[in-house]
């Protein structure tokens, strides 16, 4: 059984910012959101957590092992160091989806992403050690095989983006409604799954709805672990066992 600690990750009041006292630069906000995003994952990533960006405004973090403690120290971290604040809510549960709907009905309690008043919240609590364990994350690391063969190396640009980017949507809609499983995409031809506890058939199940639905042929490695850094890692050699000995689906226990 998997027990996934989630933090919902949101800019404090971003929309009403953007736009006052009048709209701010394209180029600024994107550099603000890109320099945020990498210094919230760079200290959740020090933790061993993992952030995803989402929608900039909203980020998703995986955080077993985190404290209230350490969410209070990246809230002081970035007020200090720029001039959006954070809220966080935090919870865990059985299905990463699950979790997430948790630490988001937290912050939705304590008042509107837009609201003026609604500054540094953070809400929801953390697991306690003692109930942790080394099986309480399962991360899936899909890829796109022979992307550079079949894309990269074949259409412009923009169309391998296109392809790529209709096999992970497929994927994330997918793994959602049918696994409760919340699916990121990371750059070139990636995505990581948060996963509740899976068998390799419903991995199998997957690939093959993308394959038949949008035609993008998947492999993933699947990892297990205390932490999410632990279950990324061995979802990681997972994949790499999928690559050398062309299999779809490896899971590394």
């Amino acid at each position: 059984m998997t027990n996934t600690q989630v933090t919902l990750v949101q800019i404090d009041n971003y929309g009403p910012w953007t736009v006052t006292p009048e709209p701010r630069r394209e180029a600024d906000l994107q550099t603000l959101q890109s320099r945020l995003y990498a210094d919230i994952s760079q200290f959740v990533g020090n933790r061993d957590g993992y952030v995803f960006f989402s929608r900039f405004d909203n980020m998703i973090a995986v955080t077993n092992g985190l404290s209230m403690t350490d969410h209070e120290l990246l809230q002081e971290s970035i007020g200090n160091r720029y001039p959006v604040t954070l809220s966080l809510g935090v919870a865990a549960g059985k299905t990463p989806v699950q979790a997430l709907s948790d630490a988001t009905e937290r912050l939705q309690a304590a008042g509107s992403a837009q609201d003026k008043n609604r500054r540094e919240c953070l809400e929801g609590r953390t697991i306690d050690d003692e109930y942790r364990t080394d099986e309480d994350v399962q991360i899936a690391h899909f890829d796109v095989i022979n992307a550079t063969g079949n894309y990269t190396d074949e259409l412009n640009a923009f169309d391998t983006f296109i392809e790529i980017e209709q096999g992970y949507a497929e994927l994330m809609r997918h793994m959602r409604y049918a696994h409760d499983s919340l699916s990121f995409f990371v750059g070139g031809d990636n995505v990581i799954v948060v996963c509740p506890d899976l068998d390799a058939d419903a991995y199998e199940e997957a690939i093959y709805h993308v394959e038949e639905t949008v035609d993008v042929e998947l492999q993933v490695g699947v990892g297990r672990g205390e932490s999410a850094h632990e279950a990324g890692f061995a979802a990681k050699h997972a994949l790499e066992t999928c690559r050398a000995d062309g299999t779809r689906v490896e899971l590394e226990r």
